[in-house]
């Protein structure tokens, strides 16, 4: 079930198991990719693991899987991102707004009994404050919620490693589920002007605060790598991960 989508009534009437709340970020991703990649790849995984939460159901093919649904959370767009404020149209906030931002989303499924929440990432500039948020929401008493965070490019085995960024990963994702918005005539200046690592690296310590300290055009890897079929599978191997993680808050014991 997509939240926005549904009415209130059906919210009400619904069988809701957990809820997914994609979060992402609005911020340069090189000559070729939308300023919007983020949140767009956070809510296709999402959304590929309700449907493939409501498909085990169906089937039955899954006795662990809950009779419910999964529901998908309106995305947050924008995120921790100051590290890419040299390149314009770049969006974020502090990460206090930004925890108390996404805390209080939870706090509100909570209000309404969806008590159990999988916060899915797709920046990694969120990722500390989420894993935050998830500690501190589950250790509140007063909701009564537990969550737990899970960033979907972590999630993809081997593939993990060549993230990069407006790299060969997300440009594939991105092939995948919104192959419109990728500029393909820009693929290879994406990567000409880009830089086959993240940082400036001395002794295990970066350097860099921002990222055009060392890409001139944002691009971390090679985005010439990232085809659709690619995506297709990282986007099987996250959503597959996801369902297994929220099967797993939704039978834990509090």
């Amino acid at each position: 079930m997509n939240l926005s989508e549904a009415t209130w009534t059906e919210v009400r009437d619904a069988d809701v198991d957990a809820a997914v709340l994609p979060v992402g970020s609005t911020e340069q991703h090189g000559p070729h990719a939308p300023l919007g990649t983020d949140a767009m790849t956070a809510e296709a995984v999402a959304e590929a693991a309700a449907d493939r939460w409501t498909d085990a159901d169906a089937s039955d093919t899954n006795d662990s899987v809950a009779a419910g649904d999964l529901l998908v959370a309106p995305p947050v767009h924008v995120g921790v991102a100051e590290e890419h404020r040299a390149f314009d149209g770049t969006l974020w906030v502090s990460p206090d707004t930004f925890r108390a931002y996404v805390r209080e989303t939870v706090e509100s499924l909570a209000h309404h009994g969806i008590d159990r929440v999988v916060l899915v990432n797709g920046h990694g500039g969120n990722v500390e404050a989420i894993a935050e948020v998830a500690r501190r929401v589950s250790r509140d008493d007063a909701t009564d919620a537990y969550a737990v965070s899970f960033t979907w490019f972590e999630a993809v085995g081997e593939h993990a490693s060549r993230m990069g960024h407006g790299g060969p990963l997300e440009t594939a994702m991105l092939r995948h589920v919104a192959p419109g918005l990728v500029r393909d005539d820009r693929i290879e200046e994406g990567r000409d002007g880009g830089s086959p690592r993240w940082g400036e690296w001395v002794r295990g310590v970066n350097l860099a605060h921002d990222s055009d300290e060392f890409t001139e055009n944002g691009v971390v890897g090679d985005p010439t790598k990232g085809t659709a079929e690619l995506g297709e599978a990282l986007l099987d191997r996250a959503s597959e991960a996801l369902c297994d993680v929220a099967r797993a808050v939704v039978e834990r014991e509090r």
